[in-house]
C-alpha cells in the first residue's frame, strides 16, 4: 500500500464568495416576515393551477388564492404545455407579479422554465443543439454563447430563472436523459457545465443582469446512474464512487456561483436524496459551500410518501424534506406544502431556524436578479431574439457537435452531381432533430412551430440543387406522431428499395422519435425491428449506404455500421441540425465533432471508456484463459475529419525544467504544475478543427487505477500544412482520486501522458519538508 498525499478541502472560500452583497437588505427583510410569509416564499407552483383551464387565461381567485393568501414565492412552466411568444410571457409575467403588490411585504416571485437548448418554451426563439451535441463539440467557446443567447431569449419574456444545465454524468446510455448531459465524462461535464454557468448568469453571479438569467444546476446527485437504467429508480453508489465521478461537475459549478441546485428525483442506496440531509447538507451546503437555492423535482416531496414509501404521511415527507435541506418545493399543484410547513414548525417538528436558512437564501436569490426593483422585463428592450446572428450560432454550434463515425474509402463528401435517396424515419422530422423540452416537455409539438426550419430532406434538397445533384425521399419507415415515441409503421419499403438501384448513394436517416424523462423509458437499446428491416433491405442492394443517426442515445446497430460505407451521428442537432449535416455531407463544411460517451457495440457490453483495467484482460493459465472484451462500436472522443491531423513532439516540464524525452520520466511533487506541451499539424489539404484531447493514466494505485481519464481538452482550428503547439497545465487537482474513506489523495508513482498517438510518463515523488 503507498502512502497517500492528503489534499486539503477548500470550502471556505466558496462559503462566503456569492453570499455577502445583499445580506444586510435580505436580513431586514427576513426579521419583519411572519411565519405563513416565510414559508410562503418556500412554495412553487405550476402556473397551470393561477388559469382558467379552459381559456388558458390567468385567473384572478386562483391568482390571490395562491400568491396573496398563501404568499407563494415563486412560480414555474408554461402553460397548457405550449410554448408562448415573448409579449405572452411578458403579460403573464407582468400580471403575476402584479398580485404581489396586494400582499404586505410586496416581495416579487420568481419565474422558472427548463430552457435547457435554447429558450425552448418560447416561440420563434433560437433553438440549439441539444446538451450531449454541445459536448460533443468540444468547444467550450460554443457552449458558452449558447447559454449567453439562451439567457438573452429567455429573459426577453420576463423568465429570469432556468432549470440548466444538467450535470449528471451520462454513463448510462440505456438513461432516457442521457442526451441532456454533457457526455459519459467528469472532466468534460466540470469544464462545459461551468460555461454554461457562466454563460447564463455572466461575470457576477450576485448581480444577474437583464440579459442574463439563474441557473439551476440538476441533478443533485448521482440521478443518471439506476441500476436499470430507467429514469426515477433506485441507484447503489459507493460514497467514494459519488465523489469521485458524480461530484466534480456539480463541485466546479459551486465554484463557478451557481444560484441554484435541483435535487435528483431518486434513491441513493435506499435513501431518497430529497430526504438525505447528508447529501443536501452535510455534503452541498456545508463540505462545498453552496449558499444558492436547493429546489426539489416535480413532486418530488409528496413522492417521498406516494411513490417511495419513506414517510408515513404528506406531512412528514414535509418534514423529512425540509430538515435534509430542501429550501423550496416544486410542489406543484396544490398548497398543502404550507399548510403541512406551518403546522411542523409551530409543533418543533421543524425549527424556525431551518425555515429562516431556506427563506435567506430564496431572498437572496431574487435580489441577485433584480426583481424587487425589475420584477418583469419589456420585450422591446431585446431586438436581437431570433435574430439571423443568432440562429447563425446555433448552426455553428451544430456544425462542430455533429460527428463522422465512419467514411470508408472517403465517400464523403458527396460528389457533385449525385442522385441521393434519402429515407427513414428522422429523414422529415423537425421533432426527432430537436428532440424533448422543445416546444413541449416531450417535443410532440414540434412541428407545429418548426415549420419555418429545413427537415435533413428539405436541407439535402438545396444543398443538392447548388451541386447539381437531385434528391428522391421515399420513408420506407415512419413514427406514429400519435402515439408512443417508439411507435412505428412501415411505409413502402419496397419503393425505397427500388429507388436506391436508381440511386449513387442511400442516406438512412434512423434513430429515435423524441421523448424525456420516465416516458423515454426502454426496455431494449436494439435499433427498432422495422428500421433494422429498412437499412438491411437497402444494404442487399449493394448501393453506398450511409447512415445518418438521429438519436438522443445509442441504439445497438453495429450489424448496420459493419456494412455502412459512412456513418455519421446527428445526435440532437435542433432547428438548423439539416442545414450543419447537409453542409458536412457535401464539403462545405469540415466534421470536427467527437464523441462525449462510448457507442455501444452489444447491448450487454456497456463499459465507459474510464473502465477499470480488469475490463481488458487477456490472460492465459495453463489451460484456462481469462479473457475480458472490451468492445465498443465507437469510443468516447473518436470522431473523424475530412483532413488528416498528426501529433508529434509530445514533451513535459515542471518548474522551468526543460522539456524531456518522454523515455526518460520527469519527476514531480504535489506542489509543481506540469506542464504539456503537444504538435498538432494539419497534413490534409484542407482546413479543419481538431480537438485536442488529453489523458492521464495512474499507472499503479492503492485503489484499482481507471486505464485512462480526460484531463485537458482544446478545440484547435488550423489551415492545410499549418502546425501548432498546444499546451495543457495539469496540478495536484488533476493527478488525484477519491480512496474508499472518500479522502482526495494525490498519491506518489507513475503516470503516463497520451494526447493522440502520443505518449509519456512521469513521476509523483512525495514532498520533502
Amino acid at each position: 500500500m503507498k502512502k497517500g498525499i492528503s489534499i486539503l478541502v477548500l470550502t471556505v472560500v466558496t462559503t462566503f464568495l456569492f453570499a455577502g452583497k445583499h445580506d444586510e437588505r435580505v436580513e431586514q427583510l427576513l426579521q419583519s416576515m411572519t411565519l405563513e410569509e416565510k414559508v410562503g416564499q418556500m412554495a412553487q407552483v405550476t402556473i397551470d393551477i393561477l388559469m382558467d383551464q379552459q381559456s388558458w387565461k390567468l385567473n384572478d381567485s386562483m391568482m390571490r388564492k395562491g400568491i396573496v393568501d398563501y404568499k407563494i414565492g415563486s412560480v414555474l412552466n408554461t402553460w397548457n404545455n405550449s410554448p408562448q411568444n415573448i409579449n405572452n410571457w411578458h403579460e403573464a409575467v407582468k400580471t403575476l407579479q402584479s398580485y404581489t403588490q396586494h400582499t404586505r411585504l410586496k416581495i416579487p416571485l420568481v419565474v422558472g422554465v427548463d430552457a435547457i437548448h435554447g429558450a425552448n418554451y418560447t416561440d420563434k426563439a433560437t433553438l440549439f443543439p441539444q446538451q450531449i451535441a454541445q459536448a460533443a463539440s468540444f468547444n467550450r467557446a460554443l457552449v458558452r454563447r449558447a447559454a449567453e443567447i439562451t439567457a438573452y431569449e429567455t429573459r426577453a419574456g420576463s423568465l429570469p430563472w432556468t432549470f440548466s444545465p444538467v450535470l449528471d454524468l451520462g454513463t448510462d446510455v440505456r438513461w432516457p436523459r442521457l442526451w441532456e448531459t454533457f457526455g459519459e465524462d467528469p472532466y468534460l461535464a466540470s469544464a462545459l457545465g461551468v460555461e454554461m454557468v457562466k454563460g447564463y448568469q455572466g461575470n457576477d453571479s450576485s448581480s444577474i443582469g437583464p440579459k442574463n438569467i439563474m441557473a439551476c444546476a440538476k441533478h443533485f446527485l448521482g440521478y443518471s446512474v439506476p441500476v436499470t437504467g430507467k429514469d426515477r429508480t433506485p441507484a447503489f453508489i459507493p460514497d467514494n464512487v459519488l465523489r469521485e465521478y458524480h461530484l466534480p461537475s456539480f463541485q466546479a459549478a459551486v465554484e463557478a456561483g451557481v444560484g441554484s441546485i435541483m435535487v435528483n428525483s431518486g434513491l441513493i442506496n435506499g435513501i431518497p436524496v430529497h430526504a438525505s440531509h447528508y447529501h443536501l447538507t452535510e455534503l452541498l451546503k456545508e463540505e462545498l459551500g453552496f449558499q444558492g437555492v436547493i429546489v426539489t423535482d416535480w413532486m418530488d416531496i409528496e413522492n417521498l410518501f406516494r411513490r417511495d414509501r419513506f414517510a408515513t404521511s404528506s406531512k412528514d415527507a414535509v418534514r423529512l424534506a425540509i430538515n435534509a435541506g430542501i429550501d423550496m418545493a416544486m410542489i406543484p399543484y396544490n398548497y398543502d406544502f404550507c399548510d403541512h410547513l406551518i403546522e411542523l414548525v409551530n409543533e418543533g417538528g421543524v425549527a424556525i431556524e431551518r425555515v429562516d436558512d431556506a427563506v435567506r437564501r430564496i431572498l437572496r436569490m431574487k435580489m441577485e436578479l433584480n426583481l424587487f426593483d425589475r420584477p418583469y422585463e419589456n420585450p422591446a428592450d431585446y431586438p436581437e431574439f431570433g435574430s439571423k446572428a443568432f440562429e447563425r450560432d446555433a448552426y455553428l454550434t451544430a456544425t462542430e457537435a455533429i460527428t463522422l463515425l465512419k467514411n470508408d474509402t472517403t465517400i464523403l463528401p458527396l460528389k457533385a452531381g449525385s442522385k441521393l435517396l434519402i429515407t427513414g424515419p428522422n429523414a422529415n422530422s423537425m421533432r426527432a432533430l430537436n428532440g424533448g423540452w422543445s416546444y413541449s416537455w416531450l417535443g410532440d409539438k414540434t412541428e407545429q412551430y418548426a415549420r419555418q426550419y429545413n427537415t435533413i430532406v428539405e436541407a439535402l434538397q438545396q444543398a443538392a440543387s447548388t451541386n447539381d445533384g437531385s434528391v428522391s425521399y421515399i420513408p420506407g419507415v415512419s413514427y406514429v406522431e400519435s402515439g408512443k415515441y417508439w411507435e412505428e409503421k412501415e411505409v413502402n419499403i419496397a419503393a425505397a428499395v427500388k429507388q436506391a438501384r436508381k440511386s449513387d448513394y442511400v442516406l438512412v436517416c434512423i434513430g429515435e422519435n423524441s421523448y424525456t424523462e420516465k416516458p423515454g423509458d426502454t426496455h431494449d437499446l436494439s435499433l427498432s425491428p422495422l428500421q433494422l428491416k429498412l437499412a438491411r433491405a437497402l444494404l442487399a442492394t449493394g448501393k453506398p449506404v450511409i447512415l445518418i443517426l438521429n438519436q438522443g442515445r445509442p441504439r445497438i446497430l453495429h450489424e448496420l455500421a459493419d456494412k455502412a460505407a459512412a456513418v455519421v451521428m446527428t445526435y440532437l442537432p435542433g432547428n438548423f441540425g439539416a442545414d450543419a449535416l447537409a453542409d458536412i455531407l457535401f464539403g462545405k463544411v469540415n466534421p470536427s465533432g467527437k464523441l462525449p460517451f462510448t457507442y455501444p457495440r452489444y447491448p450487454h457490453t456497456l463499459v465507459n471508456y474510464f473502465h477499470k483495467y480488469s475490463e481488458e484482460q487477456t490472460r492465459a493459465e495453463g489451460v484456462y484463459t481469462y479473457e475480458s472484451d472490451y468492445a465498443p462500436l465507437y469510443e468516447f472522443g473518436h470522431g473523424l475529419s475530412y483532413t488528416n491531423f498528426t501529433y508529434s513532439n509530445l514533451a513535459l516540464k515542471s518548474a522551468g525544467n526543460p522539456s524531456t524525452n518522454p523515455s526518460t520520466p520527469l519527476r514531480i511533487n504535489e506542489d509543481d504544475v506540469l506542464e504539456v506541451s503537444v504538435q498538432l499539424t494539419n497534413n490534409g489539404e484542407r482546413a479543419g478543427k481538431e480537438a485536442v484531447l488529453l489523458y492521464l493514466s495512474d499507472l499503479y494505485a492503492s485503489l484499482a487505477p481507471d486505464m485512462k481519464r480526460l484531463k485537458g481538452f482544446e478545440k484547435v482550428e488550423l489551415q492545410a500544412g499549418e502546425t501548432t503547439t498546444v499546451t495543457f497545465r495539469l496540478t495536484k487537482k488533476e493527478l488525484s482520486f477519491v480512496t474508499v474513506d472518500s479522502k482526495t489523495i494525490a498519491e506518489p508513482g507513475e503516470f503516463e501522458i497520451r494526447i493522440g498517438d502520443q505518449k509519456a510518463r512521469f513521476e509523483l515523488v512525495p514532498l520533502i519538508h
